[in-house]
């Protein structure tokens, strides 16, 4: 009897073991270490081009609508392409260079058919090409404050700004500021013009037809 209950303890132990042999190994061994490291699947996916949009000054630039100026700086990324990507300033001539495009116009246009522009150029040769523009830096759409006013020097020309508007971002007027005679300089053909601006008109609400633009100074004495 007892050699009976041996022979079967024997037999389930070689079952257990067959068993344990067949069994999917779930761990492995760390080259570096005995203890054992849980192996998860990693499924490779195929990285998407960064968008083209950027910020200046804390504004939100709409690569539809913004239009490039001259000494703007701009971010071109040729999707998979690093040696024809970087960053490119934009020419006093609105020009830039690119490696195998070489000159092309950019003041003029949108961050996307600067995009589009680049792309056909690049057609002749990379297959289907994928480019993208970022404006990084607003040089071009700037104006300027100067006089009593609380922050003199440049600042970025927002779409629609009125004077008032600037006046208020760049601070104010000081207490010695006479309001009666601030006007705006403006170079047009090589020409400057003095246009007069009525502060206390303008906080009724009357803008006097006066439109900032890219250049413009605001004088107050």
């Amino acid at each position: 009897m007892k050699q009976f209950r041996s022979r079967l303890t024997v037999m389930l132990a070689a079952v257990s073991f067959a068993a344990l042999a067949q069994a999917p190994k779930t761990t492995a061994v760390s080259a570096s270490s005995d203890q054992p490291v849980t192996v998860s699947p990693v499924t490779a996916k195929e990285q998407t081009p960064p968008p083209a949009s950027g910020t200046a000054a804390g504004v939100p630039i709409d690569p539809n609508r913004y239009v490039i100026g001259a000494e703007d700086s701009l971010q071109v990324t040729v999707w998979k392409e690093p040696t024809l990507s970087g960053t490119i300033p934009v020419r006093p001539d609105g020009m830039i260079s690119l490696v195998l495009v070489g000159d092309l116009r950019a003041a003029g246009l949108t961050p996307m058919a600067l995009s589009a522009d680049i792309g056909q150029r690049l057609k002749k040769f990379i297959q289907d090409p994928v480019v993208t523009v970022v404006v990084l830096g607003v040089n071009s759409q700037r104006i300027f404050a100067v006089g009593e006013v609380n922050k003199v020097g440049p600042m970025m020309l927002t779409p629609g700004m009125s004077p008032l508007q600037a006046i208020v971002s760049a601070g104010g007027l000081t207490p010695f500021a006479n309001s009666k005679r601030i006007y705006i300089l403006r170079t047009v053909a090589g020409k400057e013009q003095k246009i007069p601006f009525n502060y206390k008109t303008a906080l009724k609400g009357d803008n006097q037809g006066v439109s900032l633009l890219p250049g413009d100074t605001i004088v107050v004495p």
